[in-house]
């Protein structure tokens, strides 16, 4: 049996050779800048609305969602609750049509909702092509990656769970400045010879009902929002057309049992011939995992198969209580990373700047898409720190630090309210800690809400597990979106110590109840959460592997894989 150190080591050596295996195979390189359009799309769709409800052209053709905070909120969630919808759905897809044709199948339908939303002349129309594209970007998060880490090589894998935050956090900075730029087509208000009406007189401000001229905007264009909208079709139709010349997953193949294919394609990733030793023993490492999971499959679910097979493996997320806590900690991971309140500043950001006192649309834009840059360029530290000081100090760092600084918001526009305006200087004290709030965020709950999820489960279950926890922080995006406009409206100041108390309560969960997984191997998992599946589970494999004729050594790496290895294999984010 090979040594944990070796297993280290091992680990160490992938991690080394991460850039130079992206430089010198141009197939992985290529497949790694996909994964990122994957991530970008969903995080340009999430930062897209917040810049756009502010704009009046917008408001002028749907007064409705512009006026009505709860109508707002459905507009903004539609695409979230369809994209929950999305990633449940999209598992029996991607094993029917394989993972090249899911992807192919989700480009075209967020296409579609694309050009809906970029065109749409009423309210059902928008709301149409909000919940068409979101639907697909549920099917991409969750089968891009898993595609991802089935053509990959060890030493890329466990880059691409930070590298999908980083790709996401990439969208958001794209749509803000976007937005910023497209919002001075025709000017920036939609009938500059017509006062407004609505607000108040010391604060006069924009009302679709009363303040647009006989023929429409005279001013702002709609193609400052349709422009927007129809933009995000591009990186789309880049990911579809970039995966016709990329094979199918050699993984989808063996579950079909197309060994031809399957090393065919397995052969075109990576640069090698088909007849190669090495080659082939890779395929058949695949193969053992298959067989594995059939087998398990078998054990657990006798007489059943298809659908029914694959509803029924949800159930061991809960069979036992090791299992049920695994999947409590993952889940409730990503429930902390929606209701700490990031994509509600993401979503609503011009608002929420306006609240601490900055005046004008172009003013509240330019603060956004400066909360972007710092948004992308604080993710940055997680790839070097995650694995040198641990997740647990990451979190309990995070949590701190955006429960300090939503406390200071909060007590920012509580204490000043409508005349923050006449105290410059705390309202950019509360603009300040926004920034902070970001910064602590994005280091820390935003990638490892990925990341540990999916080192936590064990093998039989963790495709199934990962496919439950991205559910969930769907679910709780979808909560967020369609709330807090009705909160910024109503308790003002208090929709900043709501998510302050979240995050007061995610660093006591963090400190008594989420593991560190640094360098833990399933084993060791195994020990903090009181089973023994792990081991369990790598003795079949081990004993599938030798009889598939690989070698003991090879057959035995099985037994004490590191998990940074093996973490994305099955991952469906």
């Amino acid at each position: 049996m090979s040594s944990q150190n070796e297993g280290a080591s091992l680990e160490a050596g992938q991690k080394k050779s991460v850039y130079k295996e992206l430089r010198q195979n141009p197939y992985l390189f290529g497949l790694s800048a996909f994964a990122s359009l994957g991530g970008f799309l969903f995080g340009y769709d999430q930062g897209v609305v917040s810049g756009v409800l502010t704009m009046e052209s917008f408001a002028a053709a749907f007064p409705r969602i512009y006026l009505d905070s709860s109508f707002k909120g459905w507009f903004v969630s539609t695409l979230l609750l369809a994209a929950w919808f999305g990633s449940l759905v999209n598992g029996p897809v991607a094993d029917r049509f394989g993972r090249k044709g899911s992807i192919m199948i989700a480009v075209v339908i967020f296409t579609v909702g694309s050009a809906l939303q970029a065109s749409a002349i009423n309210i059902g129309m928008a709301f149409t092509g909000r919940a068409i594209a979101g639907f697909a970007i549920g099917m991409l998060t969750m089968i891009v990656p898993m595609y991802m880490s089935e053509v990959s090589t060890p030493g890329i894998r466990g880059t691409l769970v930070v590298l999908q935050q980083l790709s996401i956090t990439l969208g958001i900075l794209v749509s803000y400045w976007l937005e910023f730029g497209t919002q001075y087509i025709g000017g920036t208000r939609c009938a500059p010879d017509v006062s407004y009406t609505g607000g108040t007189t010391s604060e006069p401000a924009f009302d679709p009902r009363n303040d647009v001229g006989p023929n429409g905007c005279s001013g702002q264009s709609d193609a400052s929002w349709r422009v927007p909208f129809a933009i995000q079709i591009i990186p789309g139709l880049v990911l579809g057309i970039g995966m016709l010349f990329f094979p199918e997953s050699p993984r989808y193949y063996c579950m079909r049992d197309n060994e031809e294919a399957g090393i065919r394609a397995l052969a075109r990733v990576r640069r090698s011939h088909a007849d190669d030793e090495l080659l082939q023993k890779e395929y058949l490492s695949i193969k053992a995992e298959v067989m594995f999971e059939e087998s398990y499959n078998r054990e657990k679910f006798p007489g059943k198969s298809g659908v029914s097979l694959y509803l029924a493996g949800y159930t061991t997320l809960f069979s036992t209580w090791p299992s049920f806590k695994r999947t409590a900690i993952g889940c409730c991971v990503m429930f902390f990373q929606q209701f700490i309140g990031c994509n509600a500043i993401i979503y609503y950001a011009p608002t929420i700047f306006a609240q601490l006192g900055l005046s004008g649309k172009t003013t509240g834009l330019l603060a956004t898409g400066v909360y972007g840059i710092v948004n992308t360029l604080s993710t940055l530290p997680a790839l070097f720190l995650i694995d040198k000081v641990g997740r647990r100090p990451l979190l309990l760092c995070g949590a701190a630090g955006t429960c300090i600084s939503l406390l200071i918001v909060g007590g920012v526009i509580g204490g000043y309210g409508a005349t923050l305006r006449d105290h410059p200087a705390a309202g950019w004290t509360g603009i300040a800690f926004i920034y902070i709030y970001d910064v602590n965020f994005s280091y820390s709950w935003a990638p490892i809400g990925w990341v540990l999820p999916s080192e936590i489960y064990n093998i039989g279950n963790r495709s199934k597990a990962m496919s439950l926890t991205t559910s969930s922080t769907w679910m709780c995006n979808f909560i967020i979106g369609l709330v807090t406009p009705d909160m910024l409206e109503s308790i003002g100041y208090g929709t900043y110590l709501f998510f302050a108390a979240f995050a007061l309560i995610a660093f006591v969960f963090t400190w008594f109840l989420i593991p560190e997984t640094k360098g833990k191997s399933l084993e060791e998992m195994d020990a903090v959460f009181g089973d023994t599946t792990a081991h369990e589970e790598k003795s079949r494999l081990y004993n599938i592997a030798q009889s598939l004729g690989l070698e003991e050594a090879e057959a035995a790496a099985y037994d004490e894989k590191p998990v940074k290895a093996i973490q994305t294999e099955t991952m469906q984010l």
